[in-house]
């Protein structure tokens, strides 16, 4: 087959996948509703969460994120599920009660999952993302007062578009050694993305959005997500709009963080996770790094770190990211009184240093540690 012959197919092949994608809800969804915490009150006063612990020191952070929320007295119902993927109809799928219960609650927290590995399985943070239209990626970072890294002025907040660009999945193999990948942008996606970017900026008290993109060399695809966010722009008319090129803000981070601590900053799928594990090491890493990931009907928020299956069991492990992503739940779920003690004691056990694990540069256990932030809790 001849490459203009394959371009056209792949054209219609394209066309189709957006129209399927549309169908099953992949990019489709009302663009001016922002996901809000729509859980009712149990008889008891609690809300029911969803709680994935994970793999490897998974079960162990999530046990002590269990703790230090009952000691800080947050109105939570864990109902814990098990995301152990199965095969149906030849692809990886989630299990249907978890699926059921996230549902029910409308908000989850999700400790580090493996990827089995062999033919058939995919990406199960991938496969919960597709399940949930989970189509904005928040992250946060912030230095952490206690924890010395070359950077002390770190404070961005990055929203990643979370279910197109290049993780579309569209590939094909044209010929033996020549491949082409499509980047799946659409207009409908961009739009609820950047008007989440906007509505977020208010919340946090941010005012100011940027666009991070490479329109000058995709003319097309970045030049669409561009122009939408230009446009949503026009919506918000209190809150200031630029853009930068990737390049350029990728060297502007790491030259002076604080040049962004007053934005936030919004780009499509690949760029997103780049530029987020590229300010997780700013401030000492993923297990410092909280995430959270919004969509229409439920909300997940999860530490972004590994499983670290050599240390599982030991007592070993830093709580520290799944604390935080916790905090962001509260805070999504209007709790803010018990996410800003939380946040408190989290921040004050890192500064005084005394109990602090090996990943931070101490000695203690995630026993020890989680007990020294239950210990700092206001009361």
């Amino acid at each position: 087959m001849s490459l203009l012959r394959t371009a056209s197919a792949l054209k219609t092949a394209a066309s189709s996948t957006v129209k399927f994608n549309a169908v099953r809800g992949i990019t489709t969804a009302a663009p001016s509703v922002t996901q809000t915490f729509n859980g009712q009150k149990k008889e008891n006063g609690n809300y029911t969460v969803t709680l994935i612990p994970g793999d490897g020191i998974g079960p162990e952070i999530a046990e002590s994120v269990k703790r230090i929320f009952a000691a800080a007295k947050a109105p939570v119902d864990w109902e814990e599920v098990d995301v152990t993927p199965i095969i149906k109809d030849g692809k990886t799928a989630i299990p249907q009660d978890a699926i059921d219960s996230v549902r029910r609650s409308t908000v989850a927290l999700k400790g580090p999952l493996a990827t089995p590995i062999g033919k058939g399985h995919v990406s199960l943070n991938l496969t919960l993302r597709r399940t949930f239209n989970l189509y904005a990626n928040v992250r946060p970072c912030r230095s952490v007062q206690g924890y010395k890294t070359p950077y002390e002025n770190v404070d961005t907040v990055l929203i990643r578009e979370n279910t197109e660009g290049e993780y579309s999945g569209i590939e094909h193999e044209v010929v033996n050694g020549v491949v082409q990948s499509i980047k799946l942008i659409t207009k409908e996606a961009s739009e609820r993305v950047a008007r989440y970017a906007f509505t977020h900026a208010e919340s946090v008290g941010r005012d100011k959005v940027t666009a991070v993109h490479k329109a000058n060399i995709m003319k097309l695809s970045d030049g669409l997500f561009l122009d939408v966010c230009r446009q949503v722009a026009k919506e918000f008319p209190h809150i200031k709009f630029d853009e930068v090129l990737l390049d350029r803000a990728c060297l502007h981070i790491v030259s002076d963080p604080s040049l962004y601590a007053d934005t936030v900053m919004v780009m499509p799928n690949l760029y997103g996770d780049i530029l987020s594990d590229m300010c997780a090491g700013l401030i000492g890493g993923l297990g410092l790094t909280p995430s959270g990931n919004i969509g229409r009907d439920a909300s997940i928020f999860e530490a972004v770190h590994g499983t670290a299956p050599d240390i599982a069991g030991q007592d070993k492990a830093n709580p520290t990211a799944l604390l935080l992503s916790g905090i962001m739940m509260l805070r999504h779920m209007r709790l803010t009184d018990q996410a800003a003690n939380i946040e408190q004691a989290v921040f004050k056990t890192i500064a005084e240093g005394h109990a602090l694990t090996a990943d931070l540069g101490g000695r203690s256990s995630n026993t020890q540690y989680t007990n020294a932030v239950i210990q700092n809790l206001k009361v």
